[in-house]
């Protein structure tokens, strides 16, 4: 059994967690001070809430469900603290003549290509760029679509192993590659 799953989940004051139970699972509901946002928790996790106390058990006892009873706690406590505190990720963009402008609520990438390119923001998800264009924040309350955004906007330019041109995560390490050796 999972140690992660175990744990009791605190619902803090400003955030209300409601649940649904269906055939396909139980529906949890989290609405907060930022966001509101649901997800669908398999049938083999039973979940109890008592007062601002969220309970998860194991419903059926097989394989498949030990894997998502540790999984379904930690997917739950995200929805909590995304709808309380929200997720960011960084990027950085580094190369001569690379950068990024806000558009509205799209950035406008300038990636060393023939044309610009325009990635708009999902709903829920907010970008903010710094001046010299050079740094990405994305923000919002889920997680999953935090991260995933990030990865899309990485996507554009990877890093380039040779000169450490692209984009890249903040702080993110890229071992760069020695090139041809020239020469008799």
């Amino acid at each position: 059994m999972s140690r992660i799953g175990k744990k009791e989940i605190i619902i803090p004051e400003n955030v209300q967690v409601t649940l649904e139970e269906s055939d396909f699972g139980t529906l949890v509901k989290v609405k907060g001070p930022k966001a509101e946002l649901e997800k669908l928790i398999r049938p083999e996790i039973a979940l109890a809430q008592e007062d601002k106390v969220l309970k998860l058990t194991v419903a059926k006892k097989t394989k498949q469900s030990n894997a998502f009873y540790g999984l379904s706690r930690t997917l739950i406590n995200n929805m909590i603290v995304g709808v309380t505190v929200g997720f960011n990720k960084e990027l950085e963009i580094q190369g001569v003549g690379y950068r990024a402008l806000m558009q509205g609520q799209a950035i406008n990438f300038q990636l060393g290509k023939s044309h610009p390119e325009v990635f708009d923001a999902p709903s829920g998800i907010t970008f903010t760029v710094e001046k010299t264009g050079l740094g990405i924040k994305v923000e919002g309350a889920d997680k999953e679509l935090v991260g995933q955004v990030a990865a899309s906007i990485r996507a554009l330019r990877p890093v380039e192993v040779y000169k450490g041109k692209g984009i890249r995560y903040k702080g993110e390490y890229v071992r760069k590659k020695a090139g041809k050796s020239g020469g008799k």
